[in-house]
Order: structure tokens, then C-alpha cells, then sequence
């Protein structure tokens, strides 16, 4: 006997993001402004929807309205949990969100570090995006929109990904690693997770599982935190000084004291020799350091001198949010 899929539902949760912006030419694909559509009006507007949605009712939600370059931890806060309360609810079958490319692998990490793991582990979180406006002459915003719903309805599917140009990642793995074409992601030496092929889902690996070792603070003791943990990021590069690292470790009026370092060495997380000075003397100060490498593809591999913490694997930017929850936890 079928189940009836007529009670089940699909949330869409907007974020803004180029998905929902718009320029004053359809011809114009970088001159727009982002966060400027409705998500309700996005899916409203989906041709073809019903194909992919399987009987579902699909529901939609606008929990903010940005620029992702702009994303803020308010918003990620709020985000995770309204995604937490969607996959808690018996009716729904999984969420999709839409957000802007440029902190796209960030909100996807977060998510997946912090969503409880018994409802990421049944239930899939789907972020999507757009490289050119909603505006434009051929948008590819409804397309990623569409191949978003079919992957967040596919049995089986799971954990927190991210959907873009007929790809999926995984939100350990998605990387932004092009400033313009429509394929701007990747998941480097991972592999992609899935194809989608015409409304349907290619599974190339298995659906991420939930981050049981980083998923160390609850949502709910976060909404009490005051203010996150101040975490930078630095980078090493030829002819790299100390002079960043000392300054971020000087008090400045209004700005939270340093709690954390996340250092993009170079190649396999070499560093400057004064750099590495400066975070050893940050380190002594109670600054946790946390080593990565700024190569987009690749993992540090631990030396027997490693002095520094291992991102494992991580992307810097990815390696910031697991250390933020991680000092987080410990009450930084």
C-alpha cells in the first residue's frame, strides 16, 4: 500500500541572497542588488514545480533578506532554528533554504554542526543559491530551486547539502571556487555527492552523516550566549610578518578580546617564521591557534613538530565556525 503523500509538506526558507536579486537590465549579471524578491514569490513562479514535488505541499518562509556577504550570527542563529522546528514536525518531509553563493559553505557547516543529530540524520537540509540575478535574461536560480526540491524529496536523503548548477555537495566538502560561471562550486577532493538529472538523483556517495564529534553546543545554549567568540582568520603568504597577529591580540574599544586564530598556512600549512612567532606568542596569551592550509583542495598533514591545532581538514573558513563552537562549549 502507497503512502499518502498528500499531507506532507516542503519548507523553502529565504535568506536573500543573488536568488532574489535584481538589476536594472536583464542583461546585466553582476551590476544587481541582492535580497531583493520574496522567496514566497520565487517559488510562486517555479514553472514545472509540481513535477518534482511528488504530491507535496511546498511551504515557504522569508526568516531573513541579505546579501550573503553580509550574513550575520543573529541570522545563522535564527536560521537553525527554524530548520530545527521544520524537521522536527511529523508532516514535513525536508527543508530547502535559498542564500547567496559568497557564504553559502559557511551557513551549510554551521547547519550541519549544530542541527541535532537525530533530525539531520532523518531528514535532508538543502541550501541552494544563483550566480546571475532573478532579473536576468536566463536566470539559473529556478533551476537550482527546482533540482533542490527534487534532492530534499529523494528517499533516503539526508544531512545538511548544498545544490548548484545540477551538483550536490556535501556541507563539509562545498566550496566557492569561481567568481562568475554558474558551476561555482565544489567539493574538491571529495567528489560531489550527486548528479541531478532531470528531476532526478545520481547518488555518487553516501549522505553525510551528522558531525557527532563537533556538534558540541545546543541550539539553545547558543541563543544565551551574548556575544560568539571573536575568531579571526590570518593568512601566510611571502615575506609574512607578525604585525596582524599583534594587532589582533591589542585590545581595541568596543571589540571583544581574541579567543581564536585560525591561521591558512601555506602549502601543507607551512608558516613564516615570524608568523609562526606571532601565533606562538598568541598561543602563550590563551589564543586557541588552529592550523589549515589556503589551497583549495588537500588537508594539512600533521608534522612530529605540529604545535598548533589541526583543522582536520577543514577549510579556514569552515575551521573559524568549528572553533567558535568549540570554545563556545568550553565557555571560552
Amino acid at each position: 500500500m502507497e503512502s499518502d503523500q498528500s499531507a506532507k509538506k516542503l519548507w523553502v526558507l529565504g535568506t536573500g541572497g543573488t536568488i532574489a536579486a535584481t538589476a536594472a537590465s536583464a542583461s546585466d549579471n553582476i551590476g544587481y542588488t541582492a535580497a531583493q524578491v520574496g522567496v514566497a514569490t520565487l517559488v510562486n513562479a517555479l514553472p514545472g514545480l509540481q513535477s518534482v514535488l511528488l504530491g507535496h505541499e511546498l511551504c515557504s518562509e522569508q526568516v531573513a533578506q541579505v546579501d550573503s556577504k553580509d550574513m550575520s550570527f543573529d541570522i545563522w542563529l535564527a536560521l537553525a532554528k527554524r530548520v530545527a522546528h521544520h524537521l522536527a514536525q511529523a508532516d514535513v518531509s525536508g527543508v530547502v533554504i535559498t542564500h547567496g553563493t559568497d557564504t553559502l559553505e559557511e551557513t551549510a557547516y554551521f547547519l550541519q554542526a549544530v542541527l541535532p543529530p537525530e533530525l539531520i540524520l532523518a531528514k535532508p537540509v538543502v541550501l541552494t543559491c544563483a550566480m546571475r540575478p532573478a532579473s536576468a535574461l536566463n536566470p539559473d536560480g529556478p533551476q537550482n530551486l527546482m533540482d533542490s526540491v527534487a534532492v530534499a524529496l529523494t528517499p533516503g536523503a539526508h544531512g545538511v547539502v548544498a545544490v548548484c548548477a545540477g551538483t550536490v555537495h556535501a556541507a563539509l566538502e562545498v566550496q566557492k571556487t569561481h567568481t562568475y560561471k554558474l558551476d561555482a562550486f565544489t567539493s574538491g577532493d571529495a567528489g560531489p555527492l550527486a548528479h541531478v538529472e532531470e528531476g532526478s538523483v545520481r547518488l555518487l556517495r553516501n549522505w553525510p552523516l551528522a558531525l557527532m564529534d563537533k556538534a558540541l553546543v545546543d541550539i539553545k545554549d547558543i541563543a544565551t550566549i551574548v556575544a560568539w567568540p571573536r575568531v579571526e582568520i590570518v593568512m601566510n603568504y611571502a615575506g609574512g610578518s607578525a604585525g596582524v597577529v599583534d594587532a589582533l591580540l591589542q585590545p581595541c574599544p568596543g571589540v571583544a578580546a581574541l579567543r581564536g586564530l585560525v591561521v591558512a598556512g601555506t602549502g601543507n600549512g607551512t608558516l613564516h617564521h615570524d608568523l609562526e612567532a606571532a601565533l606562538r606568542r598568541a598561543q602563550q596569551a590563551g589564543v586557541k591557534v588552529v592550523r589549515t592550509t589556503r589551497c583549495a583542495t588537500g588537508r594539512v598533514l600533521a608534522t612530529a613538530h605540529s604545535e598548533f591545532a589541526d583543522s582536520e581538514g577543514l577549510s579556514p573558513v569552515k575551521a573559524r565556525i568549528a572553533l567558535m563552537l568549540a570554545l563556545m562549549s568550553s565557555g571560552f
